[in-house]
């Protein structure tokens, strides 16, 4: 039976202690043709001495590949949150946390109203790599801390730290066709950090970004402004201005076949019933997008906004996205709301399209790569992951370069050599 179209997503949550998922892999003795996503690539230099030819290795994003059934998964847990005031410090608690309140059935929210004099953009070019995260870490350590034993000195009991929007765009990969994408990663004291590097496209993009998609990102945050209050008897306040440098953030635990992830992601707001699930599953995520007025577009919502707004609530749990439905002049004239585990149902009549059995496949398939090549306990030592779409996955080896993120402040503390980290 297809596993795709007789379950749904939020089915594929697990909550078993062991892996049910093990898998044998050749390491690039069969060729594309066998139908193993792992290949050898090209010689490379050695790490340490630079002139020793290593071969290398590849991975396919060819869809077919991972046509498999849904790996393990294990339901999310939420093991704490930190927010970022309005000048975008850390503090480590849930001051930032909104409360989602339902809009009338025609809202009628001017998403336009604000933009030239209530509005506090974030600096883009302010690369802020992992730092959120690694505060956090460093703020929470003692209760993270391994179970270590001889043969696994790991400070943190996780093999993989990121953000969420880093495995989101691993999870759309198989479909993408516009938009490559640099992950560096760096193994230290037993678990590898990956850290998202800018491409040359994207940064031409950022800086040439025309005003009229400036100010549609806008929108998506004053969306936000009109639908969530700051406490859970209170309303709305859409007079007020829009920061956003300002962010609530979830920090979870989970596990994707035997890779043990912690990673943190935005969250919108949370449901203001005191008697709703705890957290993730509390959580909602705000959405606009263009009002759908014919099947071709429906069809193109469902094929192409809707995987990628799948992929970034399902991977942390979140159960619900309200979507505002906008018309050409920026005014939301409907909203929807998307159950993530109904959303392989809503998908399943569209002709060729995405199936998130490929998607968590791949996924799990590029951290499998990505422990095989990244084997070096060093802070300095960065393995530079490199995709384009309809390419395969590459990588490069760059020591004490500019690929670096790992901070001294916590290289330091988390050897016990801490000072402050603010």
């Amino acid at each position: 039976m297809d596993h795709h179209r007789s379950r749904s997503p939020n089915s594929r949550y697990h909550n078993h202690h062991h892996s049910a998922y093990r898998r044998e892999r050749g390491h690039g003795r069969r060729n594309h043709s066998d139908g193993d996503p792992l290949t050898h690539h090209r010689d490379q230099l050695d790490v340490k001495t630079g002139q020793t030819p290593l071969r290398s290795q590849t991975l396919s994003t060819r869809k077919d590949l991972y046509e498999r059934d849904f790996p393990l998964y294990r339901q999310p847990v939420e093991v704490g949150c930190f927010s970022l005031d309005s000048q975008r410090r850390f503090f480590n608690d849930g001051r930032q946390m909104r409360y989602y309140v339902e809009p009338d059935k025609n809202p009628n929210f001017d998403l336009k109203d604000g933009y030239k004099d209530r509005y506090v953009r974030r600096d883009e070019n302010v690369k802020e790599k992992l730092d959120h995260i690694l505060r956090w870490i460093l703020a929470n350590k003692e209760t993270l801390k391994s179970k270590g034993t001889a043969d696994s000195p790991r400070a943190l009991d996780v093999d993989f730290v990121t953000w969420r929007g880093h495995l989101t765009k691993l999870l759309t990969t198989p479909y993408e066709t516009k938009e490559g994408w640099l992950l560096a990663a760096t193994k230290f004291n037993g678990t590898v950090y990956i850290s998202e590097v800018e491409t040359e496209a994207a940064r031409i993009e950022r800086e040439k970004r025309p005003e009229r998609n400036k100010e549609m990102m806008y929108w998506g945050y004053k969306f936000e402004q009109y639908t969530c209050a700051d406490n859970a008897d209170s309303l709305p306040d859409p007079s007020g201005v829009v920061n956003t440098n300002e962010a609530f953030c979830t920090v979870v635990q989970t596990r994707l076949a035997d890779h043990k992830l912690l990673f943190s992601g935005e969250v919108d707001c949370r449901d203001k019933d005191p008697n709703a699930p705890p957290p993730p599953a509390c959580y909602v995520e705000l959405k606009t997008s263009p009002e759908i007025c014919t099947p071709k577009q429906r069809s193109n919502f469902h094929r192409f906004k809707l995987l990628k707004w799948w992929a970034q609530s399902f991977l942390p749990g979140v159960p619900r996205i309200v979507a505002g439905f906008k018309d050409h002049d920026g005014v939301v004239v409907s909203t929807e709301t998307f159950l993530v585990s109904k959303v392989s149902q809503l998908i399943k009549n569209e002709y060729n399209c995405w199936r998130p059995t490929v998607c968590m496949n791949f996924c799990c398939d590029f951290l499998s790569f990505v422990k095989a090549i990244v084997t070096e306990n060093d802070h300095s030592l960065v393995y530079l992951f490199s995709w384009e779409p309809y390419k395969d996955v590459t990588y490069s080896v760059h020591r004490d370069s500019q690929y670096s993120f790992l901070p001294r402040w916590f290289i330091d503390g988390m050897s016990g050599n801490q000072e402050s980290h603010h």
